[in-house]
């Protein structure tokens, strides 16, 4: 108990739900928490060559169609997301939705994912290692001819839902569409 207090006095704890009453790492107990619908939308983009993204929106990578591949891997990555992250509380999803955008003065894709669920906890986790997923399934299907891509931007955009409520990125003005203009 000491060493949560000294953790909390020097602002390293600061209500951070994954640790006891000893500072030491634990699941949440999320058992007398009432299931309610819940929505996470997430975001992320892959920066590449432009004729890496020529070849992407045109078919011609030898992996093949790369952007349904990201998709799949996407949905898929969610529905695992417990099984990826440590103290993350298996969910059962009711939906999982991932866009691409395609920023072509920018030479990126922005993968956005929608997540939702009625259960006892959000799905925060699930909607953004959806994108982190299909970000990363572009970048391996295309490596052979850009091995320079960066991924970033990777944020939650939104959650709503449970005993928190709704939440929305204070950050509208960074999103890349508004950067390409």
């Amino acid at each position: 108990m000491a060493r949560l207090r000294r953790m909390e006095s020097q602002g390293r704890c600061d209500g951070l739900t994954h640790l006891d009453s000893q500072g030491r790492v634990r699941m949440v107990d999320v058992s007398a928490k009432p299931r309610t619908w819940r929505l996470a939308r997430a975001r992320g983009m892959i920066s590449m060559q432009p004729a890496t993204l020529k070849r992407i929106l045109s078919h011609q990578v030898a992996k093949g169609d790369v952007l349904t591949v990201a998709k799949i891997a996407g949905i898929q990555a969610a529905k695992n997301t417990a099984g990826l992250i440590p103290l993350c509380h298996p969910i059962g999803l009711t939906h999982v939705e991932i866009e691409f955008k395609i920023l072509r003065k920018q030479s990126a894709v922005v993968a956005e994912s929608a997540v939702s669920c009625r259960d006892r906890t959000g799905a925060e986790m699930e909607a953004l290692t959806a994108v982190a997923a299909a970000c990363l399934t572009i970048y391996d299907m295309a490596k052979a001819v850009d091995r320079s891509m960066v991924i970033s931007d990777i944020r939650l955009l939104e959650k709503s839902g449970g005993r928190s409520g709704r939440w929305i990125s204070p950050r509208p003005g960074t999103s890349p569409e508004k950067r390409e203009k």
